[in-house]
């Protein structure tokens, strides 16, 4: 979808604005949308900081003409604006790839959106990637997957608990699940218990019972009208909502007024 409509993204975006991406990541999606737009600046925002300083890099040699600079921080929180200002833009473009805001919850999502608009400002605007509500059969494909990609994504939540915070979970202990809740819009992700046992965590020992789950992601859908209303309550103006051919999937121009 961006290869195909980021030359229409960029027209809306106008002359040399300042691109600011949350959850910059590698940067593969970006690339496209830098060669369409042309920016004056691009700001990556990560929590990890070796990742993006990488990805930064990689960019600055594909787009030497463009200012990049990298920002480590938590982009769920309130961002420096004193040091955005000095970017100097005439413009900021919020983007916000992939469909990563389908994993806050209603109120996290509203307030991020809400943050990513004072970072825009008028005359801003924001680009967001957003999954949409699909038949739930689909969903349940996706996220039960017979290849096992995402419950091996799933399961390394315990992998990684163990090496990070010294717990003793057994990962083969644990299943993954995923199911879509219908009355919510979401799919949950849970990690279901095998067997009674017991796991030690931070100097405390919790139990679980043979069926019991953990739940360990939320993923929520929209439709295109759900969504525009969300945006619309953080104060953006939805301006134009692009969806591909199996409205699986949709990205959404929304601008600030000045």
């Amino acid at each position: 979808m961006l290869e195909r409509h980021a030359p229409e993204m960029a027209l809306r975006m106008g002359a040399g604005p300042a691109i600011v991406e949350y959850g910059s990541g590698s940067g593969r999606k970006t690339a496209i949308l830098l060669r369409a737009a042309q920016p004056a600046a691009y700001v990556a925002i990560d929590i990890s900081g070796e990742q993006l300083g990488v990805a930064v890099a990689a960019l600055a040699d594909m787009f030497p003409a463009v200012r990049m600079v990298a920002l480590c921080a938590d982009y769920t929180r309130a961002l420096p604006l004193a040091s955005l200002d000095a970017i100097g833009a005439a413009r900021r473009i919020g983007y916000f790839p992939g469909s990563t805001i389908g994993n806050f919850t209603k109120p996290e999502a509203l307030a991020f959106l809400r943050n990513a608009r004072e970072v825009a400002g008028p005359p801003g605007a924001m680009l967001v990637g957003v999954d949409l509500k699909k038949d739930p059969s689909t969903l349940h494909a996706a996220y039960n997957d017979a290849a096992g990609v995402t419950a091996d994504f799933n399961l390394n939540v315990l992998h990684r608990i163990n090496r990070e915070l010294g717990a003793d979970f057994v990962p083969s202990a644990y299943r993954h699940r995923a199911h879509y809740a219908e009355d919510a819009g979401r799919i949950e992700m849970h990690l279901v218990s095998l067997r009674d046992q017991k796991v030690t965590l931070a100097g405390r020992v919790f139990a679980f019972s043979a069926g019991e789950t953990i739940h360990t992601e939320s993923s929520y859908k929209y439709s295109v009208e759900d969504f525009q209303s969300l945006a619309a309550g953080a104060g953006f103006t939805p301006e134009h909502c692009w969806v591909d051919e199996r409205r699986l999937f949709s990205i959404h121009y929304l601008s600030v007024a000045g």
